[in-house]
């Protein structure tokens, strides 16, 4: 039986700027955008805004903030499920999903959209069918909210953010696995660029507006953006969002034990780019960090049973198969042409058999000398533990302050690990 290793908890200090007030945020930059691109009268207009799956920090202030400001301009306006195949690809379960971030039509002051049915715009420049939430159809215009990040299946100039939003979000599970599928052949980039130009083409867009948030996932900047400069815009703001990324400390581990993965954390489940492995057909894997052994504990209530990213694992425990909802994960895996991410890893009993089982499956290594690290989840790397082989080769950052002297892996009775 290997011997776990002695662990030392400690902090990634970050000093990334973030936004105090986002109400008064959003209300300068409408101010500042409106300065310059005059809104016409929105009186009696019926306005939508998208809301995505997405655990984006302030998002529910965001969109109420967003939808006060259109009311007080004399429009009504309504939310509408963006999400793409997310939710069980069913609007029962994106409803779920909005409520648990948060976004509920008192908190917000938008009606939601009881509808994800999708219905075809077009065709875009290269030919790929283009669709888009009928629902929005009827509206005389719409705000499409998002936030710009790192994508996990690709790299580009436009990944994770507005333009995925009209691609994939607002296409709903028949957008979404056209994207997908087109994307496969024709890359990623290119083609959420192509759909999202003729969703910008034929639907009345009001404005956009990007998030930027910090490695602490707090906001770190709002951008209202004029439609036609998105694909200008953009690019800077990934650019920002890129250098203000977290990563783990080291580029080489034994083993990292992951507490919790779900959608709110990322759309793979675990962000793909922090632990190494992305598991799509024609992606290039990262050159780093290498990790021999991935170890998922439990999967958060909010991702509704989708385990989507369980496959990038090689180790989990009861508790994570007895949360999976097999329907919800697969069709967010066969739509998003990602089957492999969407596997069941081992299962073991419990956290402490889970974490026993990796080091064993290391070979005949010292156990003891082993580099483990624990973080909670891919979003929250602000604070973790790890190994002392780990510490006496990080304890020189500056970055890093120390929170508790060496210490025994902590388990339950029950073997269950305590949580960062």
């Amino acid at each position: 039986m290997p011997l776990f290793p002695k662990m030392v908890r400690f902090r990634q200090i970050f000093n990334d700027p973030y936004i105090s007030n986002i109400g008064e945020a959003i209300n300068d930059e409408l101010q500042k955008y409106s300065f310059t691109n005059p809104i016409k009268d929105l009186r009696g207009k019926k306005i939508g805004i998208t809301a995505g799956s997405r655990g984006i920090s302030s998002i529910a202030p965001v969109i109420s903030s967003l939808s006060k400001y259109l009311v007080n301009q004399g429009a009504t306006t309504y939310l509408i499920p963006s999400m793409g195949s997310h939710g069980g690809g069913t609007i029962d379960g994106q409803l779920d999903m909005l409520e648990s971030l948060g976004i509920t039509e008192k908190l917000t002051g938008s009606k939601i959209i009881n509808n994800i049915d999708s219905e075809l715009l077009g065709y875009s420049k290269s030919g790929i069918p283009v669709y888009v939430n009928k629902s929005v159809l009827d509206l005389d215009s719409i705000v499409v909210v998002n936030r710009v990040k790192p994508h996990t299946d690709f790299e580009g100039n436009i990944e994770s953010g507005i333009c995925k939003m009209l691609a994939i979000g607002l296409g709903g599970p028949k957008g979404a696995y056209t994207v997908h599928s087109y994307s496969l052949y024709s890359g990623y980039e290119h083609t959420i660029v192509d759909v999202a130009k003729t969703i910008i083409e034929k639907l009345n867009i009001l404005f956009m507006i990007g998030l930027v948030e910090n490695c602490q996932n707090q906001l770190s900047k709002i951008q209202v953006i004029k439609p036609v400069k998105i694909f200008t815009e953009e690019p800077k703001l990934l650019a920002i969002a890129k250098k203000m990324h977290a990563k783990l400390p080291v580029d080489n581990l034994d083993v990292l034990i992951i507490d919790e993965i779900g959608k709110n954390i990322s759309g793979t489940g675990m962000d793909t780019k922090i632990v190494g492995r992305i598991m799509v057909m024609g992606q290039k894997e990262p050159e780093k960090p290498v990790i021999s052994r991935i170890v998922v504990l439990n999967i958060t209530d909010e991702s509704h049973g989708n385990a989507i990213g369980l496959g990038l694992a090689d180790i989990a425990t009861k508790k994570v198969f007895n949360k999976i909802d097999l329907n919800a994960t697969a069709l967010n895996s066969i739509s998003s042409m990602s089957p492999e991410q969407g596997k069941i890893p081992v299962i073991l009993e419990n956290d402490e058999e889970a974490i026993k089982s990796a080091l064993e499956s290391l070979g005949a290594i010292n156990h003891e000398e082993s580099r483990i690290i624990h973080i909670r989840n891919t979003l929250f790397l602000e604070e973790m533990e790890a190994s002392l082989s780990i510490m006496d080769e990080i304890s020189s950052n500056n970055n890093i302050q120390i929170l508790n002297k060496a210490h025994p892996l902590s388990f339950s009775s029950e073997g269950s690990l305590s949580r960062i």
